[in-house]
């Protein structure tokens, strides 16, 4: 079998004791140093962003009210997105060694300068390293416009399995209502929550959307506002989409009669993305994915270095390492989705 396509969790069994190779391959990271934190890295990396998304701002306001600022609506997506990015490593505890510092940095770019809740997208995407690709723990496939599994498509009815049947050709323009699902659900989070620091979460999230509504509203005319806020967001989730979609779609699932151990659950569900530092800066460091499921806590530029010793340990151990080229990752996601929404369209011969 190719290393581009999934191994079948069933030809895989777990015997005891395989938490030793885990154990070997983590004493050789943290030898090589890759687990140290990268404070100037991620110094710069913020730094840039704040300067990128500034930019972004005072060109609204320079500009003032036309039709190119839709322009800016998209390049001000792209910001979003590398903001997000640093959101999801701090939610990782990769930039510093102090929890407080991390949640701090998590809270001001996801709730202050995204427009998303910080504690509850990082309770939902810690399920998800927990049990990657799980068909009942995983919440990154339990999507319900969605099915990733014969017994998910099974499942569905009315309009959510009209939309199942042709995922694939659906697939990237949901990806455009993802900032929207984001921001419901991060609202629903807070409102449903209590305490103080869901009152902090709460009161930077609102900040977000009063600044960026209130600079739409005086700056832009108000079918303007509306384009600006369409163009932004939709690209906003599609960047975000994009970027994540690589990851799992299409390897293979998990349920709960796979006895897998830790390291062949992480790196069977995974898939990485071949390519140079512009793909590192365009996926965020998420294309070395099975390297960050294996260390969640490695700095995002230690990923790279991690990835040679890493390959090398699973091949030396016969365990098949998925990577493949950004395009064709896409095509094995909608090839998946496609297969799986097909028990749930008319055969040619019913339509006779």
């Amino acid at each position: 079998m190719s290393l581009d396509q999934p191994l079948p969790v069933g030809s895989v069994s777990a015997p005891k004791g395989r938490w030793r190779e885990y154990t070997q391959l983590s004493r050789q990271v943290r030898q090589a140093g890759l687990l140290e934190r990268r404070r100037g890295w991620y110094g710069a990396r913020i730094g840039l962003n704040l300067v990128g998304l500034a930019a972004g701002w005072a060109v609204l306001v320079i500009v003032g009210e036309s039709w190119w600022q839709l322009v800016t609506a998209a390049y001000l997506a792209v910001v979003f997105t590398q903001l997000a990015f640093v959101g999801h490593d701090a939610g990782h505890r990769q930039l510093f060694g102090s929890r407080r510092a991390n949640d701090l940095t998590g809270l001001v770019h996801a709730n202050l300068l995204v427009g998303v809740s910080f504690d509850w997208w990082v309770a939902k995407h810690n399920r998800h390293h927990s049990n990657p690709n799980h068909e009942e723990l995983d919440p990154d496939i339990s999507i319900t416009a969605l099915a990733f599994t014969a017994d998910q498509a099974s499942s569905k009815h009315g309009l959510v399995r009209l939309i199942a049947r042709y995922q694939a050709w659906l697939f990237f323009p949901l990806l455009l209502l993802e900032a929207a699902h984001l921001h419901l659900a991060s609202l629903k989070a807070i409102l449903g929550g209590s305490g103080r620091a869901n009152t902090v979460e709460g009161l930077l999230l609102g900040a977000h959307v009063v600044g960026y509504l209130t600079a739409l509203v005086v700056v832009l005319s108000p079918l303007q506002a509306l384009a600006f806020l369409a163009v932004q967001q939709g690209l906003f989730g599609l960047y975000l989409g994009c970027a994540f979609a690589p990851n799992h779609k299409g390897m293979a699932t998990l349920t709960q009669a796979d006895d897998l151990d830790f390291l062949r659950r992480q790196v069977l569900t995974s898939r990485n993305v071949a390519g140079s530092r512009p793909v590192d800066w365009l996926l965020g460091g998420l294309n070395y994915q099975i390297e960050h499921h294996l260390f969640p806590t490695m700095p995002r530029p230690n990923l790279r270095r991690a990835q040679p010793l890493v390959r090398a340990f699973c091949h030396q151990h016969g365990l098949a390492y998925a990577e493949t080229s950004l395009v064709d990752s896409y095509a094995q996601a909608l090839r998946h989705l496609h297969t799986v929404g097909a028990p749930l369209r008319p055969t040619p011969a019913a339509t006779d």
